[in-house]
């Protein structure tokens, strides 16, 4: 944007975290061209590590937030978060959480209007964010959120529709089209598009025209701290829960008393966990890590999952990179014998976001912890996007590939190993000689992801019932292709792909390639 492009950034509200640095003080600098920072929360914890409330990230960092409620919204609040970010000198976050960002509404699109490429003129004073600078940004920046906080007061994204004013209604997004079904007429309602900064005069207006005033908003009490510190009495989270997301259901059982009429089956539906997929290449590292009852210090990714039954194998998961940093402070706590029973496991590309500083740290401080980074090729829990390490951009045009082992002998690692992590024996043998050792090391499991398309399966495994013993060993792995049906262990052919970690369990070779007495 500083370079007169119009940018967009997209992240969840875990990325927004680390972007924090870099948000802070671009507020300040203000921008060229205009910078919109797209932020999916994610209420209800469908697939993160926590339920933050990124709104407040828009008044700490005083930048200007949208919030869409549909589709529609969606495109022209991005359309508006652009004139925004431009006529304000300004970053402008557009926030959206899980329900919108995977719902389907109907859409009026217009034809493409290209931004122009704005000229760019050296401004330090503007740019160069050290205190003597930045001492005068800082006025800009408060004059900026006054001038934004009166733009509100008569934007189109802050609406109100009237209805029954016995009861008024302050939200925003998905919580805006959860309190319209539940409540329809019965209530009028201020709609804020723009949700920080919030116009007071905006709140004053519409609540002295209703007699009871509510908040229903998702998360945080953030709407609601407001109309508390400007005078405005509001119902929110004595009523409604601080935890999850909300739904028309938990507001009329809330606001109206009414309790949702639901149907009971006689029949249960079979719990569906996720799990990792028939053939994934991290099943064997976690099998033996279980087998070897080492810490694991584990990172996100399709891996997570080997910290669940009946693998059981991670002891902790906090962010991208905590891994490798996490195993480094616990060894150094806990003192180098602790690092002769554990071991971090992170996947290539986390490991190029945000592991490669963990393991200078390492080399760098002397510590002699072990490292396996789980290289199957790819972007596997996100949907197979490229990385650093596949010779591919994210369009899949050909580019330059970190090697692995080059970077981690780089950064002072001298004992690096690779291994194919479906030979459990080998595998297992890396693992005991490496933490055995009393210096830093790293285990690369090199295997492609089994969903790529690239990657040639052998043919389904079949249960041998004459030799089957019923001892369920080959349970262990957690693969969704092996059940029990009749007594017996079964391997369901539609699933299987033949990668073998079960042919090396079976202690009475019951699991055959050819098929057998299936």
């Amino acid at each position: 944007a500083i370079g007169g492009a119009r940018a967009f950034c997209g992240m969840k509200h875990v990325g927004l975290n680390v972007a924090a640095d870099p948000l802070f003080t671009v507020s300040y600098s203000g921008i060229n061209a205009g910078l919109v920072i797209g932020v999916a929360d994610d209420p209800g914890m469908h697939s993160s590590q926590n339920e933050q409330d990124s709104r407040h990230y828009a008044m700490a960092a005083k930048v200007p937030m949208l919030e869409p409620a549909d589709s529609a919204e969606c495109i022209e609040y991005t359309k508006l978060a652009y004139e925004l970010s431009e006529k304000f000198d300004t970053p402008v976050l557009l926030r959206l959480t899980t329900r919108i960002a995977h719902s389907q509404s109907r859409v009026a699109v217009s034809d493409r209007a290209d931004a122009r490429l704005k000229e760019y003129v050296k401004n330090a004073q503007k740019y160069v964010m050290m205190p003597a600078y930045a001492k005068g940004r800082h006025i800009v920046v408060e004059k900026r959120q006054n001038e934004l906080a009166q733009w509100a007061k008569n934007a189109s994204v802050n609406k109100i529709e009237w209805g029954s004013k016995k009861i008024g209604v302050i939200t925003s997004g998905v919580s805006y089209q959860y309190a319209k079904e539940a409540l329809g007429e019965s209530a009028s309602y201020l709609k804020l598009g723009m949700v920080y900064p919030i116009n007071a005069d905006l709140i004053k207006e519409f609540a002295s025209q209703v007699e009871k005033l509510y908040v229903i908003e998702e998360l945080d009490p953030f709407f609601e701290q407001f109309c508390k510190s400007i005078g405005v009495d509001v119902i929110g989270k004595e009523l409604f829960p601080m935890i999850g997301e909300l739904s028309q259901k938990i507001i009329r059982e809330k606001m109206l008393g009414e309790q949702a009429n639901t149907t009971s089956f006689s029949d249960n539906v079979p719990v569906r966990p996720p799990v990792m997929c028939a053939g994934c290449p991290h099943r064997g590292v976690f099998y033996i890590l279980n087998k070897l009852k080492l810490m694991v210090s584990g990172d996100i990714g399709c891996y997570t999952l080997g910290a669940v039954a009946p693998l059981n194998a991670m002891d902790t998961t906090i962010c991208m990179g905590a891994s490798v940093s996490g195993l480094h402070g616990f060894n150094k706590a806990r003192g180098e014998q602790s690092a002769k029973s554990s071991v971090a496991v992170i996947g290539d590309s986390t490991f190029m976001h945000s592991g490669v500083t963990g393991l200078i740290n390492i080399a760098y401080n002397k510590g002699i912890s072990t490292v396996i980074i789980l290289d199957n090729s790819i972007t596997g829990m996100t949907g197979h996007q490229q990385n650093p390490t596949t010779g591919y951009t994210i369009k899949g045009d050909p580019t330059s590939a970190v090697n692995l082992e080059k970077l981690c002998e780089a950064v002072g690692i001298n004992r690096v190993s690779v291994v194919n992590p479906n030979d459990l024996k080998e595998l297992e043998r890396i693992i005991k000689q490496e933490t055995s050792v009393d210096e830093p090391s790293v285990i690369i499991t090199r295997r492609p992801c089994a969903l790529l398309k690239t990657v040639k399966h052998e043919k389904p495994l079949a249960i041998n019932k004459d030799k089957c013993r019923t001892c369920k060993a080959c349970f262990k792995i957690g693969c969704p292709a092996i059940s029990l049906k009749d007594s017996k262990a079964h391997i369901d052919s539609t699933l299987c792909v033949g990668c073998g970690l079960c042919v090396q369990l079976c202690p009475f070779d019951a699991i055959e390639k050819n098929g057998g007495n299936n």
